[in-house]
């Protein structure tokens, strides 16, 4: 693992009576793509603009490429930090070329005609380098948007929703390239409420709630953690699914009906043997039976103590 790019350190941020941090720590180590989650109010956004010097926290301590916002080093670890918060700041009368060429100035990048070439390429937007930005669609935006937050080669990129207006093509080719940025030598930090594609595109997670720390750790340690057991999936003939939920749950199994004779079983049960006994005694003809381990989403909603809200 390598050096912390991002420390907070019993950060918590103050509004009058409101407490939108409390006491937060954590760390992206560079060379990782690292999912920040929580639901909504849960203090990530917070977070990313004390992060980035946008507002000063009440307590504890933030450093960014290892310069806390009072140290003479942090414009220039701002300099080297591509961010995407809260959809792209465009200007809207310039061409996509002209927004980079804008960033790359203010960023004293020097002689950046190939790399902006090299980037629009790389987000799928070559084609319309000379396009006004106002006539790009949400998803074009946002490309373009990732585009300029990777102009000067920064060591580290802060992304908020970055595959917000894209359609599904797009959330993969957005996906595959964040995860492929590390060999670029530029680390991550994403916010995103689509948990599926956090998993897919991140290998470490950060999950809050109500501005304090509930899980922090590699992708496998949080999907393999004792929070959420591991549960079964058992497939049974159509005709036979209402009949099985009911003696699986009058044994206290939660049960979630899949569709087409699947069903997911959680609960207190220490092997596969005791769900085909359990079918058995109900005179159920058991057509499969496999582990089923649990996936993000199922983990957020248990850490967050169920938050219907998006993340």
């Amino acid at each position: 693992m390598g050096e912390p790019l991002i420390e907070l350190e019993g950060v918590s941020k103050h509004y009058g009576a409101v407490t939108a941090l409390d006491g937060l720590t954590m760390q992206v180590p560079e060379g990782t793509v690292c999912g920040l989650l929580g639901p909504n109010g849960s203090g990530k956004t917070t977070a990313i603009r004390v992060l980035l010097g946008l507002s000063r926290a009440s307590e504890g301590e933030t450093t960014l490429l290892g310069q806390t916002p009072a140290d003479p080093g942090f414009a220039d670890a701002l300099r080297q930090t591509g961010s995407l918060i809260e959809g792209p700041a465009l200007y809207g009368w310039a061409s996509a070329r002209q927004n980079m060429e804008i960033e790359a100035a203010a960023r004293g990048v020097s002689d950046p005609s190939g790399q902006i070439l090299e980037l629009l390429t790389l987000v799928g937007l070559a084609d319309w380098a000379d396009y006004n930005a106002r006539t790009f669609s949400l998803g074009m935006k946002q490309r373009l948007g990732l585009a300029i937050t990777l102009i000067g080669d920064p060591r580290l990129v802060i992304l908020d929703e970055p595959t917000n207006g894209l359609d599904p093509a797009g959330i993969v080719e957005i996906r595959d390239l964040i995860k492929r940025l590390p060999e670029r030598g530029c680390s991550v930090l994403v916010s995103s409420h689509l948990l599926a594609e956090v998993q897919l595109m991140c290998d470490r997670a950060t999950i809050i709630n109500k501005g304090k720390l509930v899980a922090d750790g590699t992708m496998e340690e949080i999907l393999g953690g004792d929070e959420v057991a591991e549960g079964f999936i058992v497939y049974v003939a159509l005709d036979s699914v209402e009949a099985a939920r009911k003696a699986l749950e009058a044994a206290g199994l939660s049960v979630d009906d899949r569709g087409e004779g699947c069903l997911s079983v959680r609960g207190s049960v220490s092997d596969d043997s005791e769900i085909t006994r359990l079918l058995g005694e109900a005179g159920i003809w058991l057509r499969g039976l496999g582990r089923e381990r649990p996936d993000l989403e199922r983990v957020f909603l248990e850490l967050t103590e169920g938050a219907a809200s998006a993340v």
